[in-house]
């Protein structure tokens, strides 16, 4: 890890603080790591997002949008765990670029399905590939059954207790509809 030089104030300068300075009780080490890994792994897709002048909301949505064909707009956005308006936004932009289209349900007409375009999944793809390739590259110094516990941890680190319908379908045996 580079050398870290964070300021307290602007007329000193700090070394990280040690576990037993604060109580010893805080994952600091996890913490730490799990912020610098997501900095990372988003920060691949991020780039190639900028080109198209979209974010990581567009990211998102077209993530779920793809691996769920005929995700509702309403279970989208429990799954985002953000306001319609926030959504509305990003959703806006990627159906008027062509990345997803929207149908109507055949049960129920108010049900707005979400759906990738050709566009969208190419685009998927494309975040997808560059994020399997950090997952590659970390797996391969690792032990073969060392996914299956960082898949575990990872889930053990979701809150359960109001999941979605995506989440509930993850915890499940799987989503035979979902693409691989």
């Amino acid at each position: 890890m580079p050398d870290i030089n964070f300021a307290t104030s602007p007329h000193d300068a700090a070394e990280p603080r040690s576990a037993a300075s604060d109580g010893g009780n805080l994952r600091w080490d996890i913490i730490e790591l799990l912020f610098f890994a997501y900095r990372d792994f988003v920060g691949d897709p991020d780039q190639e997002l900028e080109a198209f002048g979209f974010g990581r909301a567009h990211h998102r949505v077209m993530h779920f949008v793809y691996r769920y064909p005929g995700l509702k707009v309403a279970d989208l956005l429990d799954v985002l765990r953000i306001t319609k308006q926030s959504l509305g936004r990003v959703l806006k932009q990627l159906l008027d670029e062509g990345y997803i289209v929207q149908k109507t349900g055949d049960n129920d007409r108010r049900q707005r399905l979400l759906y990738a375009t050709p566009k969208g999944e190419a685009l998927v793809q494309k975040l997808a590939g560059l994020q399997t390739t950090r997952i590659t590259k970390a797996l391969a110094e690792m032990a073969p059954q060392d996914a299956e516990t960082i898949k575990r941890f990872l889930r053990a680190m979701i809150d359960r207790d109001d999941p979605d319908k995506v989440l509930e379908t993850i915890f499940a045996s799987g989503n035979p509809d979902a693409k691989e």
